[in-house]
This record gives C-alpha cells, sequence and structure tokens, in this order.
C-alpha cells in the first residue's frame, strides 16, 4: 500500500489533504480564540485618562470597546438643568443622584452624574448649591453608555434611568449635539457622595458554541487526511484482487 502511496499522483494528493487539513486547523485555532471572551479594554487601558472626544462624538452611539473608560472635560454646567434620579444604588444603599448639564466649548451636550445623596432633601439641597457655586468645569470621570428609560420615569414625579433619550426632551437647548452616553464625575460636589463607579469587568468566559465550531474544523482536518489514506487503501486493495486470481474460477 505504501508502494501505491508513493506514486507522484497520491503525493500530490497527500499535499493538497495537509494543506486542507492545515487551514481547517487554523480556523479551529481561530474559533477556539474566540470562545474565549473577556473584557475588550483592560484596566491599565480604562484607567488611563484620555479626552472624551478621542472616544466618542455627539449624536452617535458609544463602541463597546469605550464602556468604563475613564476621561476628561471640559465643560460649563447649565444652570436649571440639574436632574435628580431616584432608586440609585450605591455603597451605602438605594438613593438618589445629581445629574448635571454639562455644555462643552463645542457645544455639545453631555449628561454628568456629580453624585449621590441619603435622601431627594439632600438632593435638593445639593443642586441648590451648584446653582450657586457651579463645579469647576475641568471633569474627570468614567464614561458609560445611556440607559433605558424604567415604566417608573414615565410617572409623575419619578424619574429613575439616567437616560440620554429623555434628557433630550428636559434640556432646552442641545442643538449641537449629545453625546450618546454619560460620565460618572470622580470629584463629589459639596454635600453629595461619591458615585461608586469600578473599573469594567476584565473577567474571561468560555463561550462553548465558538469550542464546539474548533471542535469541528479538528474532525474536518483529520477527515481530510483519512480520506486520503482510504482513497490509497481502495486503490492498493482493487489492485491486489486484480493480481491474485480467483480461486473459484477454473
Amino acid at each position: 500500500m505504501w508502494q501505491i502511496a508513493h506514486r507522484p499522483r497520491w503525493i500530490a494528493a497527500l499535499i493538497l489533504a495537509l494543506v486542507i487539513a492545515g487551514s481547517f486547523a487554523a480556523l479551529g485555532q481561530w474559533q477556539l480564540s474566540r470562545s474565549l471572551e473577556g473584557g475588550e479594554i483592560t484596566e491599565q487601558q480604562s484607567e488611563t485618562v484620555v479626552p472624551l472626544e478621542s472616544v466618542a462624538t455627539p449624536q452617535e452611539p458609544l463602541a463597546s470597546v469605550t464602556t468604563g473608560q475613564t476621561v476628561a472635560l471640559t465643560a460649563e454646567f447649565v444652570p436649571g438643568d440639574y436632574v435628580v434620579l431616584a432608586e440609585r444604588r450605591n455603597t451605602a444603599g438605594l438613593g438618589y443622584w445629581v445629574v448635571g448639564h454639562g455644555r462643552e466649548p463645542s457645544g455639545a451636550s453631555i449628561a454628568i452624574a456629580l453624585g449621590w445623596a441619603e435622601s431627594r432633601d439632600a438632593a435638593a439641597s445639593a443642586i441648590a448649591q451648584l446653582e450657586a457655586s457651579p463645579p469647576s468645569s475641568t471633569i474627570t470621570g468614567r464614561l458609560l453608555p445611556t440607559e433605558s428609560p424604567q415604566q417608573s420615569d414615565f410617572e409623575a414625579g419619578t424619574r429613575s434611568a439616567l437616560a440620554v433619550s429623555e434628557l433630550v426632551n428636559l434640556w432646552p437647548n442641545v442643538d449641537a449635539g449629545i453625546y450618546g452616553g454619560y460620565v460618572v464625575s470622580f470629584d463629589t460636589p459639596a454635600g453629595l457622595e461619591a458615585i461608586d463607579s469600578p473599573p469594567p469587568s476584565t473577567e474571561v468566559s468560555l463561550n462553548l458554541l465558538n469550542v464546539f465550531y474548533a471542535v469541528e474544523w479538528i474532525v474536518f482536518a483529520g477527515f481530510a487526511v483519512f480520506l486520503w489514506y482510504r482513497l490509497v487503501r481502495d486503490v492498493w486493495e482493487a489492485e491486489r484482487e486484480e493480481q491474485q486470481p480467483d480461486a473459484a474460477v477454473d
């Protein structure tokens, strides 16, 4: 059988089978690498402060790789546009967020979560202080994507989600566009507590579907070599039968 395998025809077929098997193996390795799904940005990347405009654009949704990125921006807070969000969880429990309307020199708007308060009265008191003495225009914080409005947001006097689509209707002047996310400020004004905003998770999880595809490609690679072997063996068996006359024939 190996004499048949050394014929030029079958050597060429073996080379072709190995090329096909190598391609399938490469596809299997690619699927296996995709099966390990981790954070698309590392903690080192997310904690490196970058300008907001370098990772986000007004009127555009945030890219997934920018979620949790630490950014810096310059923006003036628009008086009268502070918003209180209820049922916001922090390290001390449920409470209220105070959100400001930041406006960049370009005119673009950005929602900035300034801090957490235990009660609505405390949040209102903090807003009164912010109106009297606006916070610094230089802001550093964590960039997060917009949230979806909750059912409670449509009830009178309640609002719990930081939804950019809703803020557009609340803020009278966003003609220059608004970012599709918000910034949790690291600097907390007086009367408020810092909002807990940890770095994005970088834990790795296993995608079993991609593992299954990887195993499939490996099986295909082995089958390509086996098919070559099976064809060579078939030729060998056929030639052997031709060389050995049938004992039943006189």
